[in-house]
C-alpha cells in the first residue's frame, strides 16, 4: 500500500510540475526543457485519467474535467482545418526524417509519387548511385551528415555546415528558391535555445526562401517565436489533420517544420502517416511562380 501511495503522488507532483511548466516557463531553461518536450498534452491528460484509478471518489470529478479540459485546449491549439485549394499546377515539396532505414525510393513509395523537391534527414544511403541511375534525368544530393536533398531541376548548392550546437544545415537553390535543410539533434546534452538564432543568422536570402527539416522542437517552444513572425509555418496555415508529425503515427510533438517566406503562397500541406519512421512525411503545395526571378 506505502508502493501504491507514493506512486502516486509522485505521479501527481510530476503531472503538477508538467502542467505549470507547460503554461509559464516551456522549455526557457534546459531543465525546463527537458521535461516540457517529455510531457506533451496528450500525455499529461493520460496521466490525469490514469489518476481516477487511484484517487478518492470526491476529488474524481475534478480530476475528470481539468483532464477535459486540457483535452479540448490541445485539439484548438494542434488541430487544423483549412480549406482546399487546387493543387493540379502546384509545386510539390516534401520533408521526411528517414528513421536511418528508408533512401529516396522508400520516400517517393510514402509520397505515392516524385515530388519536384524533397528533403530527407536521417537518410538511408543504400543504393544511392543505383538510385541515382535509375533515376538519371533527375538531381540527387546527399552528405555525410545524412541529409538527402532531391529535386526534378539542377540544385545549386551553397553552403553544408555542422555546429557544436547540435545544428545540420545545407543552403540549395533550386526552382528559383532558396531552401534551407535543417537536421537538429535530438541528443539531450544540446540546449535549443541558441539554435533558432544561430539558423536565423545563417539564413542570408529574405524573398523565395524555405527552412525545412526536423528541428526536434515543438511548434509551442519559446524559441521559434521569430520564426513565427518572420514565416508562415505551412502545416498551421494550410494543414488538415493534427499538426504534430511524431511519434509513429501518434499526434504527440510537431518536431517537423516547413517555414515560407511571406512572398511565397502555400495551397496545401498533406500530413502523410507511415510505419517506415517514427516521424510522418509532410508535403507542401506551391502556387508555382518557380519561372518568375
Amino acid at each position: 500500500m506505502k508502493l501504491l501511495f507514493y506512486t502516486k503522488r509522485l505521479l501527481q507532483l510530476l503531472l503538477l510540475l508538467a502542467i505549470l511548466i507547460r503554461f509559464t516557463i516551456k522549455d526557457m531553461f534546459h531543465i525546463s526543457s527537458l521535461l516540457f518536450y517529455a510531457t506533451p498534452l496528450p500525455l499529461i491528460v493520460l496521466g490525469l485519467l490514469f489518476l481516477l484509478v487511484f484517487i478518492k471518489a470526491s476529488a474524481r470529478k475534478y480530476y475528470a474535467i481539468f483532464a477535459f479540459v486540457l483535452l479540448i485546449f490541445w485539439l484548438k491549439s494542434s488541430y487544423r482545418s483549412t480549406s482546399f485549394e487546387d493543387t493540379s499546377e502546384a509545386l510539390e515539396v516534401v520533408v521526411w526524417n528517414a528513421y536511418r532505414t528508408e533512401n529516396f525510393e522508400d520516400a517517393f513509395e510514402v509520397s505515392e509519387n516524385i515530388p519536384d523537391v524533397m528533403v530527407l534527414v536521417e537518410c538511408d544511403a543504400y543504393d544511392y548511385e543505383k538510385i541515382k541511375e535509375k533515376y538519371k534525368n533527375y538531381y540527387f544530393e546527399l552528405n555525410h551528415h545524412e541529409i538527402g536533398i532531391f529535386s526534378k531541376t539542377p540544385i545549386k548548392i551553397y553552403y553544408d555546415s555542422t555546429k557544436a550546437i547540435g545544428v545540420r544545415m545545407v543552403h540549395f537553390e533550386t526552382k528559383n528558391i532558396h531552401f534551407y535543410a535543417t537536421d537538429i539533434s535530438a541528443n539531450v546534452r544540446f540546449f535549443r535555445k541558441p539554435v533558432p538564432k544561430d539558423i536565423l543568422f545563417n539564413i542570408k536570402t529574405d524573398a523565395k526562401t524555405i527552412i525545412l527539416g526536423d528541428f526536434n522542437m515543438p511548434y509551442e517552444s519559446m524559441f521559434l517565436k521569430n520564426f513565427k513572425k518572420k514565416y508562415q509555418h505551412a502545416f498551421t496555415e494550410k494543414g488538415n489533420g493534427f499538426r504534430e508529425t511524431w511519434f509513429w503515427n501518434i499526434p504527440l510533438l510537431s518536431l517537423d517544420h516547413i517555414w515560407v517566406s511571406k512572398d511565397l503562397e502555400i495551397l496545401k500541406v498533406d500530413k502523410i502517416l507511415t510505419t517506415k519512421s517514427d516521424h510522418a512525411m509532410l508535403k507542401m503545395y506551391l502556387k508555382n511562380d518557380s519561372d518568375k526571378k
